[in-house]
């Protein structure tokens, strides 16, 4: 398992959401890059140094700090889109090779290079900007139904990372809910939503939404 690139966006007009910038445009640095935790979403920070969110609202912060994505999996939509998806351009800050990013379970940790401890926080769901990016009508639906969002991380134990760097499991929480399971009951499965409940991990806000919705469900007594 090993991280091959680490990407930073480059500001970009977002004309597809109505907000001025976006840094989906994600590409690959050389040398090290800082990494710690932003603090709370609202500000635009990140866990990446030189990177930020500009859709303030629904990106960044701890929950939302760093966004992996797997090669293979990039490499198997090059395959189906019939188009060249160089590392970053899923809007990832790190780019995988040999690691089931979507296989990874919520909450599971990760360690990069010989600092740096990630935890898998939540599937990524998908907006209008990263289809308006990608300049393909219907992607949405397409990626959706896929079900491999990629997981975005929290960081816990602050570091340097650099593309190279070896990656490893270094803990893992006892349930099975995978950023797959996740996604696939957080958009097009909701049948699957009470399964999310046992996974501490996710982010407060969702997890008090998935239970509330989840108790709406069951039926009266």
């Amino acid at each position: 398992m090993m991280l091959l690139s680490v990407n930073v966006g480059v500001p970009r007009a977002n004309p597809w959401k109505g907000i001025v910038a976006t840094g989906i445009d994600k590409r690959p640095v050389a040398g090290p890059v800082r990494v710690g935790a932003p603090g709370a979403k609202g500000s635009g920070a990140v866990g990446l140094e030189g990177d930020r969110a500009y859709d303030v609202k629904h990106h960044g912060g701890n929950d939302q700090a760093v966004y992996a994505y797997a090669r293979e999996d990039l490499d198997g939509w090059e395959e189906e889109l019939g188009r060249e998806l160089p590392s970053g351009v899923f809007g990832e800050n790190l780019t995988t090779v040999g690691l089931d990013v979507n296989g990874a379970l919520i909450g599971e940790r990760w360690r990069v290079g010989g600092e740096v401890v990630l935890e898998v926080s939540a599937p990524r769901i998908p907006c209008v900007t990263f289809e308006g990016w990608l300049d393909r009508p219907g992607w949405l639906k397409r990626f959706t139904a896929a079900a491999v969002p990629g997981a975005y991380l929290r960081v816990v134990t602050a570091g340097e990372i650099r593309a190279g760097d070896a990656m490893e499991i270094v803990g893992r929480p006892e349930h099975d809910v995978t950023v797959a399971v996740a996604f696939r009951a957080l958009t097009a499965e909701p049948e699957l939503l009470p399964r999310l409940v046992v996974a501490g991990a996710l982010p407060a806000e969702d997890l008090e939404r998935i239970r509330r919705r989840v108790a709406g469900r069951r039926p009266r007594t």
